[in-house]
Order: C-alpha cells, then structure tokens, then sequence
C-alpha cells in the first residue's frame, strides 16, 4: 500500500511548511527511540521519512504528483545520522532534544548540502546530456587541518574543563533533576583556539571552486532535481559530507509546449490545403514528420503524432506530438480573387459538402 506521508504526520495536503515542521515536532519528541524506547524505532523511521519529504518543498511536489513510490530508499537520511538542530532550535528545544538523544554537538556533524541551478534546452532534455559543472564550497583548512587555531594549536575549554557539556542541578518539591547543555564557549568541542589561523580567519573553512560531471538524463522535467551524494561541503568532526542538489530548468521552447511526455505545437495551413486536402510537413524533437489532411479540414483540429514526444524517466518510451492545425484567411484580396470567391459561393448548394468541393474543383482545376 503507498505511503500517505501527510497522514503519518497528522496534516491537511495544504498545511503550509510551519504546520509540517509543528507536526514533526511533536511526532518527534514523542516516538524518538532515546525517549520513548527502542520499540518505537520503526515508527520513528516512518515519521522522519515523511517529514524528509514534506519538509521540503521539491521532494513535497515530487511526492504530490508521483507518490510515495518515486522516492528511492538511499534519497533518506537515517534517522540516527538526520540532524535535528536547525529544526528543534527554530522552537527553542535545541538543548532539551541533545540531551534525550545523547547527541551534542561536540560529535560528529553531516556537512551542508548545496544547490545547484542549470538551464538546458528541451532538445537536451530530450536526449540527455552530461555535463561538467563549477560550484564553490567551504573546503577545510589546510593550514590549520579545519581546527581554525594557528598551526592547529588549540587549548582545554576552561569553562566545561573540556568536557564540552555544563552540568546543572535544578531543584523542586518533587526532588531534583540535572539538566545538561552544551557548552556555550567551546560548542561543545571541549577545546577553544588561542589564537587564529591567519588562512581562514578561525572558520576552519575556506571558499574553493571545483568541477563536477553531471549526468542528466532522457525525459528529464523541468525543475527535477538530481541528488548528488557526498558533494556537498564537508561534515565536521568526522561527520559525513552534505549533498549536492543539481536543480534542472529547461528553456522555453519556440516550436513545442510540453505537457508531461506529450509534446504540442501549432501548425498554420493554407486555406485551399485545408478545403481541398493534403500532406504537410511538421517539426518534430529529433527531425519531421508528415500529416495527412483530409478534405474539409477545421481549423483547430488536433492530430496525433504517435511516440514523437518526449522520453519518459524511468521506461524510456515516449509520448505523443499533438499537432493543432491553424487555417490562414487571406487578409487582403485583389477584384479577381475577390470575384472569384463570389462566383464560387453565389448558389446555394455551396452550402452542401458535395456541391462545395465540387465547384473548388471547377476553379482551382
């Protein structure tokens, strides 16, 4: 059975991304495995998925319009890797979650994930292309190996004693609890810098530009997205790289419109082609193809060009070209074409299909 993420996360399809982040939230503090026991992991999992999705808002318009199933199981971060930080701090739980999830921020981090914006044209999106790409991303110091301290050198926090967590004993009626923070001088690090390395100005991080091959493939649509695992900018202590989000825009196109694997286009036709019929020739993606017009043929009338559209992502079969004919009305006429006209249309059984062409037939041949 598919997914509902907005069900497992207890919102409407319109909640906008506060709601969404509300709900995790809430759902969070309730099935975390380090506070509600190790049975609650796989319900964990499901709330943290869904709000991987939800959370953000090209995975949500992926899901919205594919469903759950278009999502690989390596496109999510395991929850025990996932960082919460940002998410919990917006709402001023920052410390209390450190503290149920054991996890403080002297461990190690995930980098930052990037992004990535790159323009193609429909006809590359149609056959696919790789490419090389220049991003710029805060590398580690090598000077001072990312510590930010002058050759590396750093000393013991003297506020934590190096521990990088402050203990704190509150006393109630009902006893006493001890809260523990992380420490707010070292970040946690239980180390601080004696002085700065003169490289990065203390960031441990410098600006670095690098080329990345990207491949985008057939059938791509606009605004996809294609993840890019582990080029991103690097984790700290340890911590695993970020990602990097290549966000792919296709041009608008001159001749075609699409719509899903469907291509459509306009073709204008003379007026005795469309009374009389014939074969017109019309633009595809990847070359021409030829239209068979029957006598009488209205002006707006749709043809179907069948597997002339685009590739599709996953299978690779393609869709249609829908070809709209537009019929051209002469705007001016001289008095031999303006008497001729009358001539052809003066009697009534004009009127009739067999009588009309049988006198377009009279004059034109």
């Amino acid at each position: 059975m598919a997914k509902d993420y907005y069900k497992i996360l207890g919102v409407d399809r319109n909640a906008s991304q506060e709601e969404i982040k509300r709900a995790f939230r809430k759902l969070a503090r309730k099935y975390h495995p380090d506070i509600a026991g190790k049975e609650s992991e796989e319900k964990f999992k499901e709330i943290n998925e869904a709000f991987q999705v939800l959370g953000d808002p090209q995975k949500r318009a992926q899901y919205d319009k594919f469903g759950a199933e278009s999502f690989r199981p390596e496109d999510f971060t395991d929850f025990r890797s996932f960082n919460f930080d940002d998410l919990f701090r917006d709402f001023g739980f920052g410390d209390i979650f450190d503290v149920f999830s054991n996890r403080g921020k002297s461990g190690p981090r995930p980098g930052s994930d990037l992004r990535y914006d790159i323009e193609i044209s429909l006809e590359q999106a149609f056959s696919g292309l790789t490419t090389k790409i220049e991003i710029e991303v805060n590398s580690i110091c090598k000077e001072c190996k990312g510590t930010g301290a002058k050759n590396g050198k750093m000393k013991t926090c003297p506020n934590c004693n190096g521990t990088g967590q402050i203990k704190r004993i509150q006393r109630s009626p009902f006893g006493q609890s001890i809260f523990i923070t992380t420490c707010e001088k070292c970040k946690g690090s239980g180390r601080i810098i004696s002085e700065k390395c003169e490289v990065c100005n203390g960031t441990g991080r410098v600006k670095k530009k690098k080329n990345i091959e990207v491949k985008i493939p057939k059938g791509i649509e606009d605004g996809a997205y294609l993840r890019i695992a582990g080029q991103g900018e690097p984790g700290y202590n340890g911590g695993a790289p970020g990602d990097l989000y290549v966000v792919v825009h296709i041009r608008p196109h001159e001749i075609f419109e699409r719509r899903g694997n469907n291509l459509f286009c306009n073709v204008k036709i003379p007026l005795l082609k469309a009374i009389l019929g014939g074969e017109i020739k019309v633009k595809t993606i990847d070359g021409y193809a030829k239209i068979k017009l029957p006598k009488g043929t209205q002006s707006h009338t749709i043809f179907r060009l069948k597997s002339q559209g685009m590739p599709d992502l996953h299978t690779g079969r393609r869709g249609d070209q829908l070809v709209k004919v537009i019929v051209e009305i002469p705007k001016k006429l001289n008095k031999e074409q303006e008497e001729l006209l009358r001539k052809m249309f003066e009697k009534e059984d004009t009127t009739t299909t067999k009588g009309f062409f049988n006198r377009m037939r009279r004059f034109v041949y």
